[in-house]
């Protein structure tokens, strides 16, 4: 079922994702487009119900006012305009599109019907799929995040076989987080997915390599050259699947309003390595994404998935990268995850995780005296992690996490709780 959509066109607002997220929370689609969108590409979306042109703040793009095309005008659909005021609309208006008015534009004026939701997504997404992709195959990076995880798994409903996923287990993830991929995907949803150990490999490069900056880059590289590897060992692959969601796209930038930062979800990868891409997820925020691979049944562990960085274990094993401390970051990390699960924290805290500095402190064991690391543990909630504040744990649950560290990770006396509010501390540690 094709949902009906309305457009909202970017005239310099900061505000224009907040009114896509308000339409789409009325169960209408929505849609955010640039200003100079031409009447033909505007004819080409389907189920066009209404227009919003939103301006604002940034209406000014190198000392002119970004306008519209007239033409816009003549194509009957309704408008509404907020801040722009070169606006030809009959219902103009200054300052933020408020919930009345915009439930009277969408449902009365523009008739639209409340039918965006997960499984119509999935329905359209899925046709979308097959036409572009015809008989060809797909080759996707499945790294086990929320967003590759999603994709994959549309991918399979959509082309099946087609697809072809490869898991990188570059030696950093958490515990039992490639078996879990294998699991599910190659197991359960029966995908075509090859599976790359490469474990001694990243921890060889990564060797004496103290730079956090230095670990992302060689991180990075060597993934993209891995997975170059694995894909000229294939033939007969027109496409590459990869996780893009809506603000990925916004962040990168619109004509209207500068980058927040660059996003490549493959990242670099070779030219020669000319592929069509395929991103099902591209207009999705990230709960959607979500509520999409609930939709498709994807375990929850998966789709709730905590955010996690690219390094994965890489920058939270701090300094130089050794397999002893490697290892008490994987198993602090679980037993935190277990604990935080066992007390209903993992839905109400929105980042948590532990780290294991390079240095170690004195302490006893065994009635005698021991050089060992410590474990941090870090526990953050956040918006939209500009800024983040401390989770305040029960202490009853942090000396039962404490405990089970010092009694069954290795190499650790010591466990610490970070304190640290964002700013001035980041959320993570490198």
């Amino acid at each position: 079922m094709k949902q009906d959509l309305i457009v909202i066109l970017d005239l310099g607002s900061s505000q224009n994702t907040v009114i896509a997220r308000k339409i789409r929370d009325l169960g209408v689609y929505s849609e955010i487009h640039p200003h100079d969108i031409t009447a033909e590409e505007l004819g080409k979306l389907e189920n066009v119900k209404g227009i919003i042109l939103n301006g604002g703040e940034n209406r000014m793009v190198d000392g002119q006012a970004v306008e519209i095309s007239p033409e816009l005008y003549d194509l009957g659909y309704p408008m509404i305009s907020v801040d722009y005021p070169q606006s030809k609309c009959k219902t103009q208006m200054s300052g933020f599109l408020n919930q009345e008015l915009l439930e009277k534009f969408v449902f009365e004026d523009c008739g639209a019907k409340a039918n965006w939701n997960m499984k119509n997504f999935i329905e359209d997404q899925t046709e979308l799929i097959r036409k572009q992709v015809k008989d060809k195959k797909v080759l996707l990076a499945l790294s086990g995040g929320v967003d590759s995880s999603v994709v994959a798994a549309m991918l399979i409903k959509a082309i099946g076989q087609q697809l072809v996923c490869v898991h990188v287990n570059h030696g950093l993830m958490r515990k039992d987080e490639s078996e879990s991929v294998v699991k599910v995907f190659r197991d359960e949803l029966h995908a075509n997915l090859i599976y790359v150990d490469a474990e001694e490999r990243f921890l060889g490069k990564l060797e004496n390599v103290a730079d956090p900056e230095q670990k992302r880059k060689i991180i990075g590289g060597e993934f993209i050259r891995v997975f170059e590897e694995e894909a000229r060992k294939l033939e007969g692959i027109d496409f590459l699947g990869q996780g893009t969601i809506y603000p990925d796209i916004i962040e990168s930038g619109t004509k209207t309003a500068k980058m927040v930062k660059s996003h490549h979800n493959v990242g670099g990868l070779p030219e020669d390595l000319k592929f069509e891409l395929v991103e099902p997820l591209k207009q999705l925020f990230k709960d959607e994404v979500r509520a999409c691979g609930v939709e498709l049944g994807l375990p929850p562990e998966m789709v709730y998935r905590q955010p996690f960085p690219g390094p994965g274990l890489g920058v939270r094993c701090l300094g130089a990268i050794t397999r002893e401390r490697l290892e008490a970051v994987r198993e602090s990390d679980a037993i935190l995850r277990e604990e935080f699960a066992k007390a209903g924290l993992d839905k109400k805290v929105w980042q948590y995780f532990t780290v294991v500095p390079d240095f170690k402190s004195v302490g006893m064991k065994n009635n005698a005296r021991v050089f060992e690391y410590m474990v941090i543990i870090r526990a953050i909630n956040t918006i939209d992690a500009m800024t983040a504040s401390v989770e305040k744990i029960d202490w009853n649950v942090l000396e039962r996490i404490t405990n089970r560290i010092l009694d069954e990770v290795e190499n650790v006396n010591r466990v610490c709780y970070d304190m640290s509010p964002k700013p001035p501390a980041t959320i993570e540690f490198e």
